[in-house]
Formats: structure tokens, sequence, C-alpha cells
């Protein structure tokens, strides 16, 4: 049920509207990503939370792209995005 719509104030001999609309909030990230120093051949994970559930949201390493393979695992759980770095080595400071 949406509270957007047109609303009246009907008193038999007049009326008064009101269109209302009602814009959703923009999704934040509530928690942010925690540096992390590992030694080479671990598995990091790095997580943030966000404001709203099943949001689509994009990974990037130095301004690129990260996608789901061998090396980058990525998945959400609620609110909580997720990218574990597998088998880490210096290249991937």
């Amino acid at each position: 049920k949406t509270d957007a719509g047109l609303y009246t104030c009907d008193i038999g001999t007049d009326v008064a509207k009101s269109k209302v609309s009602v814009q959703e909030k923009p999704t934040e990230v509530t928690k942010q990503l925690e540096d992390k120093t590992s030694a080479a051949g671990q598995d990091i994970s790095l997580s943030c939370e966000l404001s709203k559930p099943d949001v689509s949201i994009r990974w990037y390493k130095d301004g690129k792209a990260i996608r789901k393979s061998q090396k980058y695992d990525l998945h959400q759980e609620g609110t909580r995005a997720v990218l574990i770095i597998h088998d880490s080595t210096v290249k991937d400071s």
C-alpha cells in the first residue's frame, strides 16, 4: 500500500485538495569497509553494511570492476555485502 495519491478535505460546500508523492530514501552505506592486512596465501574477507537489503552493488579494485571468479567471491546477505579474495598475493594490495 502506498501513501501517495490525491487527498481531499470535503466540507460539502467546498473541497481542498492535496497531491502527495512519497520518494524512497536513497540507499546508504551504514558500515564502511575496514582496512585489512593479511599474509600471502590467506583468504581476505571485506564487508560493508547497507541501509536496505538486496541492493544492486558493484565491487571495484583501483577503479576496475571485480567480477565473480575463482579469485573473487561476491555475495550479499540481507543488508551485508561481502567480497572474499581467495589465495591473496602481494598483487591484491
